[in-house]
């Protein structure tokens, strides 16, 4: 099987990260780079994390980028009036966290991010440190299904299952 995104043949450029030497290799379109991918391997129980603050800026900017204007997340008003009682982070801003760890950090620049099975127990506030964090579970193949939570403290306000394509493995 063979998976093209941007012009770029992955299993074309894994065999031909396997006949160059690795300080040879490093393929570039816009901001995805690839270097070393043979060297790239995950294996289950690998974990990678980071920690962010979400700002009333960060809210603001999410909601003009993406046009979710719920006053939940941007009114203290009507926000107060809630079983919350003030302004909460957008969910999917939160599980852009678990982006940022995937494509980052684990598996890291190239992945792509399939599919996920999300749920929010929780909510996460202004100014909370929220640790996004993830675990490789399953591995078949170039595909790595992973455990996802970003918590708080004690508080789990994201946690799920997403399924990413590993760079720099062979599909078969």
């Amino acid at each position: 099987m063979t998976f093209t995104w941007k012009g770029l043949n992955f299993r074309n450029l894994y065999c031909l990260s396997q006949t160059l030497h690795p300080a040879q290799l490093s393929v570039s379109t816009d901001t995805l780079q690839f270097q070393n991918l043979h060297q790239r391997h995950i294996h289950v129980g690998d974990r990678a994390e980071l920690t962010k603050a979400f700002t009333k800026s960060d809210v603001a900017a999410f909601s003009e980028l993406t046009g979710d204007a719920n006053p939940l997340h941007l009114d203290e008003d009507f926000a107060r009036a809630t079983p919350f009682g003030r302004p909460i982070v957008h969910g999917v801003l939160i599980n852009g966290l678990i982006s940022a760890v995937l494509g980052t950090k684990m598996p890291g620049p190239g992945s792509i991010f399939l599919s996920q099975e999300i749920r929010f127990p929780a909510p996460l506030y202004l100014g909370e440190a929220v640790l996004a964090a993830a675990e490789v579970t399953h591995i078949r193949r170039s595909f790595a299904w992973i455990s996802v939570s970003c918590s708080v403290k004690d508080k789990v306000v994201m946690e799920g299952v997403v399924k990413v394509m590993v760079p720099g493995v062979e599909q078969s």
